[in-house]
């Protein structure tokens, strides 16, 4: 459910990682909204149990850390590789200047 968010968080977090606690909150700040209410303790434990499952092999997307309850991105995976071209594909198309047009109004016409 959150799985595309949390690969997104533990890109921008880097090969340090960052806590589950820190990604259920980075994932609960991105999915609670005024029309949407989601409860805290149900983001963290989907999110505990998602990085727990996507972690255990060793070929997994998904790595431990340094620390306790830290993840990060398995760089050596093959899977996370493809991710990550897919992630900076993205980041190019947004990249790309706009052109802007003046709409502000002439004070002296």
């Amino acid at each position: 459910m959150y799985e595309q968010t949390i690969f997104r968080i533990l890109k921008e977090a880097g090969p340090a990682g960052l806590s589950v606690k820190k990604i259920a909150r980075h994932v609960y700040n991105e999915q609670n909204t005024f029309f949407s209410v989601v409860d805290f303790a149900d983001v963290h434990r989907e999110v505990q149990l998602f990085l727990m499952r996507n972690s255990r092999q060793a070929n997994a997307m998904l790595e431990h850390a340094e620390g306790r309850g830290m993840y990060r991105l398995n760089q050596n995976s093959p899977k996370t590789m493809q991710l990550m071209l897919e992630f900076s594909d993205d980041e190019e198309e947004d990249d790309a200047p706009k052109p802007t047009t003046d709409l502000s109004l002439s004070l002296f016409d």
